[in-house]
């Protein structure tokens, strides 16, 4: 079949390459404009432009809603568009020009966590295992008919990007597979249960505020799914944020109770109380500076017995 493939991110590379490798043809790649990127915030093509441009193929990056755009579509006369995380919304009039419809990789088995953030709201729910599904694009929500799909485990300590890098690999021979079955016809669209249905709204920084009056497997998961972006953080006496990587809950009933705030210091480890129990510290990000191991920030910061922390609750160190 001839392909019109939308995507952004590093995430539908993975695709793109594996569509390109396929018999079927990659006329053209719909991705985002370019955008500001880096600390000069230059101008930055997305990971999908700069893939696809090394593969010399033809690249649009207007809105599918401008009819220039859309006339362009047009002239390509491709009988399907492949989409993984293109990141805008497209309208009917757009969604009407492949023969064969607009085809979504989307990363869970649906119609579990429709919406933007998928794996990262699975891995904070404690799902243990979600998936990968292609779908045909209708003008709801990630609401359309199942093409095919795929299951993946959610390991104890993966972060939303281990997750999604091991997805976007095994969701790429799914999306060529669809394609396949779409050109033969042997393809049945089913439609998605209304049992089942959740929804991954957009990770925001409110979201990644880390609660420490929460369970320690409440805070472990958290963070893992703001793990790499929007990135945990938490506040330090000044205001200020302090980033956090993952974290390990602590089993050990021997060890002195902390109220869920209240830090230990020893000279390896940064231990946190939570609600019930407590976590380790893993790597930190101080304002400006990039993650270092916990006890080496609290060795720099200088952290002694009675320093506050934020909402009043105190450091003991040990």
């Amino acid at each position: 079949m001839r392909l019109l493939f939308a995507g952004t991110p590093d995430v539908a590379v993975p695709t793109l390459d594996a569509l390109v490798a396929s018999p079927h043809e990659v006329a053209a790649v719909l991705t985002r404009a370019d955008a500001r990127a880096g600390r000069g915030r230059h101008l930055t093509p997305s990971p999908v432009r700069a893939r696809a441009e090394e593969l010399g193929i033809e690249v649009i990056t207007g809105s599918p809603s401008d009819p220039e755009v859309q006339d362009r579509l047009r002239a390509l006369d491709v009988d399907c568009a492949p989409v993984v995380a293109y990141g805008q919304l497209l309208r009917p009039d757009a969604l009407e020009i492949p023969r064969l419809g607009w085809v979504n990789l989307h990363f869970s088995l649906l119609p579990a966590w429709r919406g933007a953030a998928p794996v990262q709201r699975a891995i904070m729910a404690g799902d243990e295992v979600t998936g990968a599904t292609t779908f045909l694009i209708e003008a709801g929500l990630d609401t359309g008919p199942v093409l095919g799909t795929l299951t993946e485990t959610i390991r104890p300590r993966d972060t939303s990007g281990d997750l999604l890098d091991r997805l976007a690999l095994a969701g790429a021979p799914l999306m060529v597979a669809t394609m396949d079955a779409l050109e033969t016809g042997q393809l049945t669209p089913v439609q998605q249960s209304a049992d089942g249905v959740s929804h991954a709204a957009k990770i925001t920084a409110d979201d990644a505020r880390v609660r420490w009056e929460h369970p320690a497997l409440a805070v472990d998961r958290q963070v893992r799914g703001c793990t790499p972006a929007p990135g945990a953080w938490t506040t330090l006496p000044d205001g200020a944020r302090l980033g956090l990587g993952p974290v390990t809950v602590v089993d050990d009933p021997a060890a002195a109770p902390l109220a869920p705030g209240e830090i230990r210091v020893t000279k390896r480890d940064v231990v946190v109380g939570v609600a019930g129990g407590a976590v380790r510290l893993g790597d930190v990000a101080p304002v400006g500076k990039k993650h270092m191991p916990a006890a080496d920030w609290a060795r720099g910061a200088r952290l002694t017995d009675g320093t506050p922390v934020a909402d009043g609750l105190r450091l003991g160190a040990a």
